[in-house]
């Protein structure tokens, strides 16, 4: 079985597809979709998707990216969303949350220290809820890290991970596991497939980050969470191990850095 523990399927992208592309994956044996929301307005968007479709489920939180039109109380909101939905078992994580460093205007005051705010406010309620958090941290590992350790945090999943070997290790010693997607397929991305082919097998899971990060035969082209067992492909053969052997540590690794999937694989 596979699982693809990052797919943001309520993206305008596939409006109207939705539950069909689902539908699809679960034929093809992805028995989860996580489906992180990005904003205040996506909590509610990515619960009932969630809901709709026997194969997803769904977290909760404030991308980086959205942080500059975000406010405090969004925050609050986002509190008694998980206040008043902790039971649901289709909710499995806060994500997706983190830091942005990439685009320049956010790697300046006062924007870098809004997303950092934003990123320790939602690291506290992962802690009160005890729930896992789904990590974005394009060229900000390393201030990632300092505030996983400062709350405290261990458990979760660096997504799209793109750093280096060291930064890897220190998310590893920190309980989370490391995400790969679309991204190693490119062969021009030799240190990522390196990273890829290397780390140890408990501590790589697999994503799409649908609709963006497409593998190498789509290009430019719309990703899909449909794509997730020809990715597994390709990292099995940078491993050297067999598809099968790769869907099953993958998925026995999604497990564990989200606990709450286990609930919904055992019901199949």
């Amino acid at each position: 079985m596979w699982i693809d523990t990052h797919c943001h399927l309520e993206a305008e992208e596939f409006a109207g597809r939705e539950e069909t592309i689902a539908a699809e994956a679960a034929k093809m044996n992805i028995r989860q979709i996580v489906i992180p929301s990005v904003d205040r307005s996506g909590f509610e968007r990515v619960s009932r998707l969630a809901h709709a479709c026997d194969n997803c489920s769904y977290a909760v939180g404030i991308h980086p990216m959205y942080v500059t039109d975000s406010h405090e109380d969004d925050l609050a909101e986002l509190k008694r969303f998980l206040e008043q939905n902790i039971s649901d078992p289709k909710l499995v994580a806060i994500g997706e949350i983190g830091l942005d460093f990439y685009v320049p205007e956010l790697n300046q005051s006062p924007l870098k220290e809004k997303q950092e705010y934003f990123l320790s406010e939602q690291l506290k309620m992962a802690k009160e809820f005890d729930l896992p958090v789904l990590l974005h941290t394009r060229r900000s590992v390393d201030t990632v890290l300092k505030y996983l350790r400062r709350h405290d945090i261990r458990l979760g999943i660096a997504h799209a991970f793109n750093g280096s070997f060291q930064q890897a290790r220190a998310f590893i010693d920190q309980g989370f596991k490391l995400s790969f997607c679309g991204t190693s397929t490119y062969e021009r991305a030799q240190q990522l497939r390196k990273l890829v082919s290397e780390l140890p097998e408990d501590a790589i899971v697999i994503e799409t980050d649908s609709p963006d990060l497409p593998p190498v035969w789509l290009q430019k082209k719309q990703n899909s969470p449909l794509e997730l067992p020809r990715i597994g492909e390709v990292i099995a053969k940078l491993r050297c191990v067999s598809v099968e052997n790769l869907a099953d540590f993958t998925s026995r690794n999604a497990m564990q850095a989200i606990p709450r999937l286990v609930f919904h694989l055992s019901k199949g």
